[in-house]
């Protein structure tokens, strides 16, 4: 017997919700660098780590929050209008996850990056160093992933 038919597959209409339903909440390195080349302004991109990390090489334009400091006090400056996408180092940390859960609770719109900042630089994206967000480079076109 085959061993991806011995569960069978689901029925279209609910492989189509699910999976509408898990691009809901991930977003991925080529998709969000996609957005960041365009300066789109209803998207902030929360790096969750420590502050350490952060300035040892971060997303450029990603704002420092590390999750462990999220509570209704200190996102009170934050904008709801936003959707904020969460990362961490990699898909061996879950500070990503924590900071999305905790930004879910308070009432905003959160994805996570999936793979966090390892896939990001896989992919060769930009990053920027030290305390200040940066700016995402201007330059020429933006690569392709192929997929």
């Amino acid at each position: 017997m085959s061993s991806v038919l011995r569960i069978p597959a689901a029925t279209p209409q609910h492989s189509l919700e699910y999976l509408q339903a898990k691009l809901a909440y991930y977003t991925d390195a080529w998709d969000l660098a996609e957005d960041l080349g365009q300066q789109l302004t209803d998207i902030v991109v929360i790096d969750a780590r420590a502050p350490d990390a952060y300035r040892a090489g971060h997303i450029c334009s990603a704002i420092n929050f590390p999750h462990r400091g999220m509570n209704a006090e200190s996102t009170a400056r934050l904008d709801r209008s936003k959707v904020y996408v969460t990362y961490c180092d990699g898909i061996g940390c879950n500070g990503s996850t924590k900071a999305a859960l905790k930004l879910a609770s308070l009432g905003f719109q959160v994805k996570e990056l999936t793979g966090g900042l390892d896939f990001w630089k896989r992919d060769g994206h930009p990053l920027t160093w030290g305390e200040a967000a940066g700016e995402w480079p201007v330059s020429g076109p933006a690569a392709s992933c192929g997929c």
